[in-house]
């Protein structure tokens, strides 16, 4: 293997996070919900809510079977609900085209709602041994500062699978450890703000380490925005109104809940619009 994969291969191998999604026994219906969770949410608030949906639903079919409110109940404050819409529509897709089973194939996966690049190959790879490049914002920001000596890595493109392929070992089963490696790397130790290069088994590899540690002047990724009076935070509210609720929540209940009424309204349309609530003549409820 080249240098670098074998740095980060050795290093993975003996200092690796015990995760319940890296464990032997891990299912890949199991790899599938905690790659939707882990999607702009932490780890550590992951664990606990994966834990409990799985013991819940411990198939694919089983999530089907249910409406899709209950998986929106089930999701509480992991953030960005339309996840688990998206987790249960993949579900039923599963159950119904694939007999319950979680596709290996990455073209299958990134056939069913929800998915994209990163989150096919990572079931592929990590479920089932495949050989993919898998890329998330960890890797990309290892990559631009190792591989191309800048400080931090451009926006989201096409061409990050491919300098991640250029980095892949041939072997099947290193691969998938590169793949985990260099996440772990970069979510650890390559971090964005305060990187520990005292503690980087690639340091002595890396190209902006090399360089001097030049300031990066190139596009960026747009900040999202704050959530304390966001509508992000009214649709919370409005969605912690109705996962509580054991019936339908009222114009008057909602109309309770914030004080800006056209936010308020913005926020609730958008709401029924994404599937998250549904109208009825009592009020509004869960799909």
């Amino acid at each position: 293997m080249p240098p670098l994969a074998t740095a980060v291969n050795d290093w993975f191998r003996s200092t690796a996070r015990d995760l319940p999604w890296r464990r032997p026994e891990f299912t890949a219906w199991g790899t599938l919900v905690s790659e939707f969770m882990l999607q702009q949410t932490p780890v550590n608030r992951v664990i606990p809510h994966l834990e409990a949906w799985l013991e819940r639903w411990p198939t694919p079919a089983d999530l089907a079977a249910v409406p899709p409110g209950e998986a929106v109940r089930a999701w509480a404050t992991l953030g960005y609900p339309r996840r688990a819409l998206w987790l249960h529509q993949a579900a039923q897709q599963i159950t119904e085209r694939h007999g319950g089973i979680v596709p290996a194939d990455v073209a299958d996966l990134i056939a069913l709602s929800g998915i994209g690049d990163y989150t096919s190959r990572a079931v592929a790879v990590f479920a089932y041994g495949e050989r993919h490049p898998v890329v998330d914002t960890n890797t990309r920001r290892v990559i631009a500062r190792a591989v191309h000596g800048r400080a931090d890595a451009a926006p989201p493109a096409k061409r990050d699978l491919a300098d991640m392929e250029a980095l892949l070992p041939t072997d099947d089963a290193e691969a998938r450890v590169f793949n985990a490696g260099m996440m772990e790397l970069g979510a650890l130790v390559c971090v964005a703000r305060t990187p520990r290069c005292d503690a980087c088994p690639i340091a002595d590899l890396c190209a902006w380490r090399a360089a001097g540690y030049p300031e990066y002047d190139g596009p960026r990724t747009p900040v999202q925005k704050k959530f304390a009076g966001s509508d992000r935070q009214v649709r919370g509210l409005i969605m912690r109104e109705l996962r509580a609720a054991h019936g339908a929540v009222t114009d008057a209940e909602i109309a309770t809940l914030w004080t800006d009424e056209v936010q308020l309204a913005r926020a609730l349309t958008g709401l029924l619009a994404d599937g998250l609530a549904v109208s009825t003549a009592s009020g509004y409820v869960l799909p």
